[in-house]
Formats: structure tokens, sequence, C-alpha cells
């Protein structure tokens, strides 16, 4: 009779020899397809995969719960391949340009050649990309390719601009994005094989403006079809040589002794050269204006593009978010909303004329991805000043709700769940000044809420509850601004409660933990996750997880108030680290989960409990403030 997969893990932990070769044999591919796909197919796939059985192996015995073995192991695998990548990035530093990294003395022609014409290209695109940057971009660009051909100085760059060296490469860095954006952009228009792209610019007179940029940057981050063209940009520091060709001749050479001013109005030449350099052919068609709507905008699941957006002529989704402006609701009816294609919201409201996503009269609409293909998102939101109230999005084969490069929306009363890749996301440069309240994010196969892969000030996530996820509840990876996570409960996800870093490297961002609860998680309560930033953590509880309830290993943290019991270690803390007034010994009013674990307020508040609320007020309080 063959034996289950847990019931294997608790023979392999009784002492079975046979029952562990079963397992790792069982699980090599899992592995070897995981750690190759990370690494791209590197001739190293063997050693990692290697590495992690190994410590398989070595680490199954604390494993405490049999029926996750499989997420186990991938989080193992997972932590292997950043560990390879961070050795062999301290390798390349030490032995760069060492002989063995030299090509040989017999190069070949033909292959230099069309490195010579990739790079005549890129150089064309970048160029071309310039046309999409503002008026200070493209000085600034200009003032750093000459820093970069070792024409001025650092100093004497920042002197132009009028700041110090820090910020000077602050905002080089920024304008370095938005080149490279801007340059994916440049690459997916003239292959022109994107119909969604097609249509996205549908009446665009060719003009390079702000608001077309932000919208085409979007589009090319979002759309897998045009997500391909950011492989293989060149570092604009390789493309040197022949840009000033591409650009056009735009001034004297610059020396190192040449005043500030003169800086100003070279660059400035180069950018007026960029800027009228290029143009489109795009598709001019004339667009019929959208008829003037009420202030309430009504979606039902039977409703169709040719309604009236009222409660007698409901509109469909999609068509609502395209009729919407500034100022107006739209106001979904309670059912289930079965979608065919995904949504895609680019219509942004301002500070004073909010746009407002919500159900009608209080009933519940569901949104079921479920015939949405794998590679696609259901909702990406890409508009600024939006509020979006009493959601479900449920049944996507890849993630729920993303939102990108979004700046001062509110999402509240949501539940996502049941999705693949991940619940809801806020991603990108440009994340500003978020809210993510009062929401549930359960029952999906990888993160439930993720503040990811950009930056930006002002975000914050508060009442929330991540439960049941297969990856981590709560994940800031790769996210390089503050992040403030308040009043949140974790529990019973696939890794960590609260990953407070990631990335490669791990940027440092200076994230506020307070007052959250992480219990019953696979691995560590709460986790630094190689983020080395001085982050303050108060007031949080940490109970039962299966690794360690403060996983700090990396930076200079502050721990404030915080309690840890029940897990398998209370912390994990470096001398670095300012730890005071916490305690690993605490006495809680009430163990028992349920009422935290069960329905919310009607407000939509978290419920009331006195589950791990410490008799000496430390640690969380339970509750929002």
């Amino acid at each position: 009779m063959s034996m289950s997969v847990p019931d294997l893990v608790r023979a392999a932990q009784s002492g079975d020899r046979a029952a562990l070769e079963r397992l790792v044999t069982d699980h090599f591919d899992l592995v070897r397809n995981a750690v190759g796909r990370a690494l791209g197919g590197h001739p190293d796939v063997d050693d990692v995969v290697q590495e992690t059985l190994i410590r398989v192996m070595r680490d199954l015995p604390a494993l405490r719960d049999p029926d996750r073995f499989r997420a186990w192991v991938l989080a193992i695998a997972h932590r292997q391949v950043r560990v390879h990548l961070r050795a062999r990035r301290r390798w390349l530093g030490r032995h760069r340009g060492s002989p063995g990294d030299l090509p040989g003395p017999r190069g070949d022609f033909a292959s230099g050649t069309v490195a010579e014409l990739v790079l005549t290209a890129q150089r064309r695109e970048v160029a071309e990309a310039t046309r999409w940057l503002g008026d200070d971009d493209r000085m600034l660009l200009a003032l750093w390719w000459r820093e970069a051909a070792g024409e001025i100085t650092r100093s004497e760059l920042a002197a132009a601009l009028g700041t110090g060296p820090g910020h000077a490469a602050v905002r080089i860095k920024r304008v370095r994005d938005r080149l490279d954006a801007a340059r994916v952009v440049v690459r997916a228009l003239h292959a022109g094989d994107c119909a969604a792209l097609s249509a996205t610019i549908a009446g665009w007179d060719g003009t390079a403006d702000p608001l077309w940029r932000k919208r085409l940057i979007r589009h090319t981050r979002a759309c897998t079809r045009c997500g391909p063209y950011r492989k293989g940009l060149v570092v604009p520091e390789r493309l040197l040589s022949g840009l000033v060709a591409a650009l056009g001749a735009v001034s004297a050479k610059i020396t190192a002794t040449v005043k500030p001013v003169k800086l100003v109005a070279a660059a400035t030449a180069a950018s007026v050269v960029a800027a009228g350099a290029f143009s489109y052919a795009v598709r001019t068609e004339k667009v019929e204006p959208l008829q003037e709507l009420a202030s309430t905008i009504v979606v039902a699941p039977d409703g169709t593009a040719a309604g009236d957006g009222t409660v007698a002529r409901p509109y469909t989704l999609a068509r609502a978010v395209e009729a919407v402006r500034p100022g107006q609701t739209i106001a979904l009816r309670g059912g289930i909303y079965r979608l065919a294609a995904p949504i895609v919201i680019t219509t942004g409201g301002d500070a004073r004329n909010r746009i407002t996503l919500t159900g009608y009269q209080g009933e519940r609409p569901v949104l079921d991805a479920a015939a949405l293909p794998d590679d696609t998102w259901a909702v990406t939101h890409e508009a600024d000043f939006w509020t979006v109230r009493g959601l479900e999005v449920t049944g996507s084969r890849s993630h729920a709700y993303v939102c990108v490069s979004c700046a001062n929306n509110v999402f509240q009363r949501l539940a996502l769940h049941g999705n693949v890749r991940g619940g809801l996301t806020l991603r990108d440069p440009d994340t500003v000044a978020n809210q993510v309240l009062d929401s549930d994010f359960f029952d999906n196969d990888g993160i439930g809420l993720g503040v990811k892969f950009g930056s930006g000030a002002g975000n914050l996530v508060r009442g929330n509850r991540a439960y049941r996820n297969g990856d981590n509840g709560f994940d800031l990876g790769d996210f390089a601004s503050p992040v403030t996570v308040d009043t949140n409960w974790s529990y019973a996800n696939g890794v960590s409660g609260f990953a407070l870093g990631g990335g490669d490297p791990a940027p440092r961002a200076e994230h506020v933990v307070r007052n959250n609860a992480a219990w019953a998680n696979r691995l560590h309560g709460f986790s630094d996750d190689e983020n080395a930033a001085f982050m303050r953590l108060t007031g949080n509880t940490a109970w039962r997880n299966r690794g360690t309830g403060f996983s700090m290993p990396s930076g200079l943290v502050r721990l404030r108030s915080n309690v840890a019991a029940g897990n398998h270690a209370p912390a994990d803390l470096t001398p670095r680290t300012s730890a005071a007034g916490n305690s690993w010994r605490p006495v809680f009013r009430s163990t028992d989960p349920a009422s935290a674990e069960g329905p919310r307020h009607a407000d939509g508040s978290l419920p009331t409990t006195s589950f791990l609320v410490s008799r000496t007020g430390l640690g969380s309080t339970m509750r929002t403030p």
C-alpha cells in the first residue's frame, strides 16, 4: 500500500531510512525544477540541489507539520538559491578581471560583429527613449553620461544640479529607472505585436507627454506580451561610445575644468536634440466620446456595455472602469461576476475628486477569475486616488489584484482568497501613500498581501488578516521605502507571518512594525528577510510559530515591548540589535484563537478577542487603535 507524503515524513522522522530515501527521490524533480528556473540553468544548479536536499534530510526531524512538507522543501530551496547567489557575487567581486575571466587570444569575429550590432541598435533605443523623459531628466541624463565618460566628476555634476553628491546619486538612480522603463516602451511600440497595446494607443497622436508615458509604462509592466522586452537591456554605460552619434552633435567636449553653468547648457542642448529626434506611426481612430453619467455608475453581473449605468440598465464592470470620471462612484450589485477578460483600471481621480469602487448599498460583489489564463492578473490597477471597498476576488490562476505604481489609493474591507499567485500586491516605483485597511487575504497559494518590487513613501497596512496562504502572509520583499505595518494578524501561513525584506540584494527599508500578531506560521513570526535597515518593531506578539518568533539576524533592529512564546526560538538577534522591555515568557489572557479567527465586526474592524493579550500589557493589544 502506497504511503502518503505526511506518513512518509512521520516514518522518516522515526528513523525509517527507506521512507527518507523515498521522500528525497520523489521530490528531487520538484527541487531541481525550482532551482533550475531560479538560476536560469546555470551549471551550479546541481550543487544547489544537492545542498538543498542535504538540509532537507538534516532538518526533517524539526518539521512540525508533515502536511506542509512540499512548501517547507521549496522554502529551503529558495533560501539556498539566495545563499548561492550571494556567494557568487562575492566571488565575482574578488576575481573580477582575473585571467580566468578574460577572453581567449583568438576572438570570434562574427560574435564580436553581432555584439556591436546589438549595441548599435540599443544606442538608438536609448536615444529614442530619452524623448519620453522630462526636460530635467534629460538634462540630468546628459550630465551623467559625461560623468560616466570621465569628462566631469560627481562633485561637478552635483554642483551643476545645485545639490550634494549623495542626493545626486539618488536622482541618477531614479532617472536611470525611468530611462529603462521608457526603453521597454520603445521596443514594444516598434514591435507592434501586442493587440492590447494597439488598443491602448488608439487615438494617440504620437506625442510623448507625461500622461502617455505613465500609461504605456504601466502597460508594459503588467502585460505578459510586452514584459519580455525588459530582457537584454544593456546598461547605458556600455552604450556611451556611440550615443553621441545617435543623439546628434550636441556640444564640444566638456572638460573637467568647465564651470557648472556650462555643464547645464551642454546638457540642455543634448536634451533638446533628443526630444525632437523621433516620431511614431500610431493609429488615430476617431473615438466616440463617452456619454455623461450620473455620479453613481451601477454595475451588475448581467450588465451590458450598451447599458447606461443605471439600476435599470447597468453596465459591465469593464465598461464602468472605462467610463468613470473623477468624483464618480462605481457601485457593484451583489452576485458573482465571472470574468471573461481581465479588468484594467487606468482612469485616475484627484485629491478633491476621488473615484470609488464599492458594493451597491452594502451588497457583496464577487469577481470570479477562474476563466482567465494563468499569465493574467484578474485586476490590474494603474490609477491614483481610488477607494476600493467591499470587493471579493477569487479563482485567479495568477494574482488577484495588482496595483502598479499607484498613489493615494485606499483598499478597504477586501476579501482576496483562493488565488494561485497571491491576493493583493502593490508594486513598482512611485507606489506612494496607499492604505490597505480591514481586509482579509487567505487561502492563496502564494502570498497574502505584498508591497514589493519598488519604492514610495507613506504606505500604510492596518487592520488586516493574512492566513492559510502558501507563502508569507505579509511580504515587503524588495520594497526600498519604509512601510507602516500596524495592527495586523498573520497566522497559519506556509512560510512566515511577516517578511520584512527580501530581494537580491535586499533593500534597506526602515519599516515601522507595531501592534501586530503572528501565530502558527510554518516558519517565522516576524523575519527581517535580510533587510539590514534600522527597523522599529514595537508591541508585537509571536506565538507558536514553527521557526523563530522574531528572526532579525541582519540589521540594526529596535525591539521594544514585544512578546514571544511557544516558538521554536523566541528571537534571533545580533549584538547590534537594540532590544529592551521585551518578554519571552509572557502569560496570556487566552490562547484560544477561535474568536480572533472568526467573523469581523459589521464595520469591517477586527473581531473583539482576549486571545494573546498579555497580562503585563506587553505585545499586541489585539485591537485597532
